[in-house]
């Protein structure tokens, strides 16, 4: 059954979509974006036109004719008593992408795999014999794998056993586990803001209303405004990436960890941390984990970023009493991770520092190399440089980011708007880009976005099938 999209969540999501083009084509242009960068759902039902005139104050007229240039462009089908229906081109063909001929993808955070990748597959594949007898179903995790993983924190000076880690098939999956975990309908789940769109779209998934944090390059974290969310709203949990922030490249301080994990913690706040990027340092110098100021926080790990984004091996550290209540609940989910990903995992936790001494070369190189091809080629946007992580967060300060995607496109370039990490559609003159990339593609990539920033403007573009599919 195909979700219907409220006129109120339309309104939301559509954020700041007015523009100097006529009213219809702007309100097109912007639900295409959201469709595009997956804020809406191909298959999602729009509102009837009625509706979304009453929830933005518009004529009739004026949706009538943004639905029907979304029908005429192919990302919009209607049909007679049942509504309208958002669809992305080129899915009834066959074709899984949502960047097709895209030659450059910016719109992934990630890196090339780790050199020393290959070997490690061809070591498990050497051992997975031997494992063959098992039968395969493995809902909490090689004990040699859990103990390696226990063993990177106690390197880090947190106290962890085996008994405290549960294997996942990736970040985004323990993610998933704990939120249907610990997540209650009609509670609220407190985020930052920006965040990673798709902890967004989990908590989406179960239902949650979400209360917001600004961070900021310039200021961290609003400790003061978290204070007051977690005392009014009683988010019965909080996601957070304090190490290396996607996208803003932020880490807290320990002060801010400390606070945080305090007020959390007497409020009855679960702190669930994504540590996704917290290897993932250039020059900045080791951090004490969050989960080292509280006993109740529950953290993420994965070895995507650190050793190649195709290992969909992730984990969640926290105590015995909420694994057990995981544990419990991922049968509905799925029924383990699977064992040779998992022996692959644990010969590259073994050469955790070999991995992030070359991560940390990489970034290093494709991150300078990113801000200098950047200030030559578009001074005008305002750079802060991170000190870590896998991306830049670039205020362009005047160009319309979803324009800009829209555009990017005709040239081959992927990318995705700001408003895609942020809450009600927020962060329209932001873009983050990714500079795991090696220097020609970083440097075509900036070539591109010099070349279309002045024709983009502050204007959200319409452009024609071909150019956007």
């Amino acid at each position: 059954m195909n979700t219907l999209v409220t006129g109120r969540r339309l309104a939301r999501e559509l954020g700041e979509w007015r523009s100097a083009a006529p009213a219809y084509r702007a309100l097109a242009d912007r639900i295409r974006v959201l469709l595009m960068d997956g804020r809406l759902a191909s298959g999602a039902r729009l509102p009837a036109e009625r509706e979304l005139c009453t929830a933005l104050a518009l004529s009739r007229t004026t949706v009538a004719a943004a639905y029907s240039t979304l029908r005429d462009d192919g990302y919009l089908r209607s049909v007679r008593g049942s509504g309208s229906t958002l669809v992305l081109p080129g899915r009834d063909r066959g074709e899984h992408s949502l960047h097709p001929g895209m030659a450059l993808d910016f719109s992934k955070a990630t890196a090339p795999a780790y050199p020393g990748l290959a070997a490690a597959f061809t070591a498990a594949a050497r051992e997975m014999p031997a494992y063959l007898a098992h039968d395969g179903f493995d809902l909490v995790g090689r004990p040699d794998l859990r103990e390696a993983i226990a063993q990177s924190y106690r390197d880090r000076g947190l106290p962890t056993s085996a008994d405290n880690i549960m294997v996942t098939i990736g970040a985004q999956h323990a993610l998933n586990l704990v939120a249907r975990t610990l997540y209650s309908p009609g509670e609220r789940i407190m985020v930052e803001q920006p965040t990673y769109p798709h902890a967004l779209d989990t908590f989406a998934s179960v239902g949650a209303r979400v209360v917001a944090v600004p961070v900021t390059q310039q200021g961290g974290w609003d400790l003061a405004e978290a204070l007051r969310q977690i005392r009014r709203a009683a988010p019965s949990m909080a996601f957070l990436m304090p190490d290396f922030h996607n996208p803003t490249g932020m880490s807290m301080s320990v002060h801010e960890r400390e606070y945080l994990a305090a007020a959390a913690q007497r409020e009855g706040t679960v702190l669930v941390v994504d540590e996704t990027t917290a290897q993932l340092d250039i020059d900045r110098g080791e951090m004490p984990p969050m989960a080292a100021f509280s006993p109740t926080v529950v953290t993420l790990g994965s070895l995507g970023k650190l050793a190649w984004g195709g290992l969909r091996i992730g984990w969640i550290r926290a105590g015995r009493d909420v694994l057990a209540q995981v544990l419990r609940n991922r049968p509905a989910s799925d029924l383990g991770t699977p064992l040779f990903e998992q022996l692959v995992a644990t010969e590259l936790m073994r050469q955790m520092p070999l991995m992030t001494a070359n991560r940390s070369r990489d970034l290093r190189r494709g991150r300078d190399t990113l801000v200098g091809l950047l200030s030559h080629s578009l001074p005008q946007w305002n750079i802060t440089v991170p000190n870590g992580g896998l991306c830049l967060w670039v205020n362009t300060e005047s160009t319309s980011t979803s324009a800009l995607a829209l555009a990017a496109r005709t040239e081959g370039l992927g990318l995705v708007p700001g408003p895609r990490f942020g809450v009600d559609g927020a962060f329209e003159r932001f873009l983050r880009l990714p500079f795991g990339y090696g220097d020609d593609q970083l440097a075509e990539g900036v070539g591109i976005l010099a070349r279309i920033n002045s024709q983009v403007g502050t204007e959200p573009l319409r452009l024609p099938l071909q150019a956007v599919i």
